[in-house]
């Protein structure tokens, strides 16, 4: 008997599948569906865990404990969803074969699923089976008259469950709600997120670039966590006043419940509130804002915070413009930095490593051990797909 746990369930379902394939050669359309599930497998990790590949979708798994935060799960599905778009595009544009699977791989799509609640484990050859009536509820959602009834084609599908969950109760006015009906389970409400606005704000949108030619000072630091877990911390208030060194810290200006570009971490030092504007927000990879000297506002510098994925975890790099602003002020800082600064500022770093390091380990709770999946087994499960789409046909 498995024991029970509390989790979210995470499947990335890619579609149009079943008509791509009716019109296309199998041994290329075995290549296009290894590599969009080699993609989705790249972007699935901790604390998401894969239970198994099934067919041309990604069943993956995380438990209540050492979850994401909502708006970081949100923004990993985002991302995914954007690489996979990315991965469709380059594909179409890379393409010289005049062959029909080659022709015809911008029809597929893809749609997320996303539900709480308990489940068992257990061991099946080479990978995790989940078992238990929300397991079974999120399968069934897998049949649904969303893109009937709405037209959205791409999309994050989200239970209520998964919606209290995750605290994002004040995201679901930018989704659409949805009921679906099925028998021995009644009417279920979901929460819908059309992917295709998301495919556009981030192909047309503008990056904000850090002045590359105007570093002023950088410090790097190496913490043993995915760079996801990092992110999730580096966003929170309570754990980035420790990167800061502030007294405490609070977000304001949120964008539709996130944050976002234009929103602010305002910084408590003492009496004084320093303000932290951001100015760009490239979630999992870097953050840019525009700070201001704690004893002297008018002077101001660009900050980026960037994370790259190392041997063990990750290395967060914070890059410091040459601060702008009146002659006196520059001049102070500049004073005061290689006296004061530079070795508080460092000191805040590692502090800021070790607490968020203590804290998931302590939060933790069970340990998964997560079964590599294979390029081999990516390949067979493309190959049972074409065969269980071609004997349907």
């Amino acid at each position: 008997m498995s024991k029970t746990l509390e989790g979210f369930f995470l499947i990335a379902d890619i579609t149009g599948y079943t008509r791509y394939l009716s019109e296309s050669e199998l041994e290329h359309a075995q290549d296009t569906l290894t590599a969009l599930l080699q993609l989705l497998v790249e972007n699935t990790g901790p604390p998401l865990v894969i239970s198994r590949l099934a067919g041309d979708a990604v069943i993956s798994y995380g438990l209540r404990e050492n979850f994401f935060q909502g708006q970081t799960l949100i923004e990993k599905i985002e991302v995914t969803y954007v690489a996979f778009r990315k991965t469709i595009e380059r594909l179409v544009l890379n393409n010289t074969c005049r062959c029909n699977a080659c022709a015809n791989i911008s029809n597929l799509d893809l749609k997320f699923f996303i539900h709480f609640g308990t489940f068992g484990i257990q061991r099946i050859s080479d990978h995790d089976e989940l078992v238990g009536s929300d397991v079974n509820l999120i399968h069934r959602l897998l049949k649904n008259s969303v893109t009937q009834e709405t037209g959205i084609q791409a999309y994050s599908l989200f239970t209520e469950a998964a919606i209290r969950q995750l605290g994002v109760e004040e995201l679901v006015e930018e989704m659409t709600a949805h009921a679906e009906t099925y028998e021995h389970l009644g009417e279920v409400t979901v929460w819908v997120q059309d992917m295709q606005p998301v495919w556009e704000k981030r192909r047309s949108g503008v990056a904000v670039i850090f002045p590359t030619n105007n570093i002023w000072w950088q410090k790097e630091v190496d913490i043993s966590m995915p760079p996801e877990q990092v992110w999730d911390y580096l966003i929170q208030p309570e754990f980035r006043n420790t990167l800061i060194g502030t007294d405490g810290m609070e977000v304001t200006n949120r964008s539709d419940g996130r944050i976002a570009p234009g929103s602010i971490y305002q910084c408590y030092h003492g009496d004084m509130l320093v303000p932290q504007t951001i100015l760009e927000w490239q979630p999992f990879e870097s953050m840019i804002t525009k700070e201001l000297f704690p004893m002297y506002h008018v002077v101001s510098w660009i900050a980026e915070y960037r994370l790259d994925s190392i041997e063990g975890g990750t290395r967060l790099t914070t890059k410091y413009s040459k601060p702008t602003g009146p002659f006196f002020g520059r001049t102070l800082l500049r004073l005061l930095f290689p006296l004061l600064f530079r070795r508080i500022t460092m000191g805040h770093f590692e502090a800021f490593a070790q607490r968020i390091e203590d804290d998931y380990r302590t939060r933790s709770g069970e340990v998964i051990s997560e079964a590599e999946v294979t390029g081999e087994q990516i390949r067979q499960a493309a190959g049972a797909s074409l065969q269980a789409s071609s004997g349907s046909q």
